[in-house]
């Protein structure tokens, strides 16, 4: 997937976006109740996604294979699912969706920590080094 670190950061940015709002609403409203939600958002939405898309940024033959593409099929309707599983299960007692995303989740950590124990395996120096920071326009004169 050539985009994937822009697809995991853009993911990444809503549920940041959805978090935040949530977290003003509750802080408003002064109800706390759904906060395993907001933190939810905050964490695999936010916090993990945005780890994700960096670390495919940063070494880019992360992206090659279909197990870059199987890590965002995985990873991202899990990210979403699982805070609203939580809000299922907090509000209306059922948490079977929460227990579906949770194994979505779980299979795309899995897939990553696969790519990433098969990049530290690899005899090439040029795949374990960081990608170069882009080069920054200098202002025109």
């Amino acid at each position: 997937m050539a985009r994937i670190d822009i697809w995991f950061l853009l993911l990444a940015t809503c549920c940041l976006t959805a978090g935040v709002s949530m977290g003003i609403w509750m802080g408003i409203a002064h109800d706390f109740s759904l906060a395993p939600v907001h933190a939810h958002l905050n964490l695999l939405g936010w916090a993990s996604l945005a780890l994700f898309g960096l670390a495919y940024r940063a070494w880019p033959v992360l992206r090659e294979g279909w197990s870059a593409r199987l890590h965002f099929v995985l990873s991202a309707p899990a990210a979403a699912l699982f805070p609203f599983g939580i809000w299922i299960a907090i509000t209306q007692q059922n948490p079977m969706v929460a227990i579906i995303a949770a194994f979505l989740w779980l299979g795309g950590v899995l897939t990553f920590l696969g790519k990433l124990v098969h990049l530290a395996r690899t005899q090439q120096d040029d795949a374990t080094e960081g990608a170069p920071a882009p080069a920054l326009p200098l202002p025109a004169e």
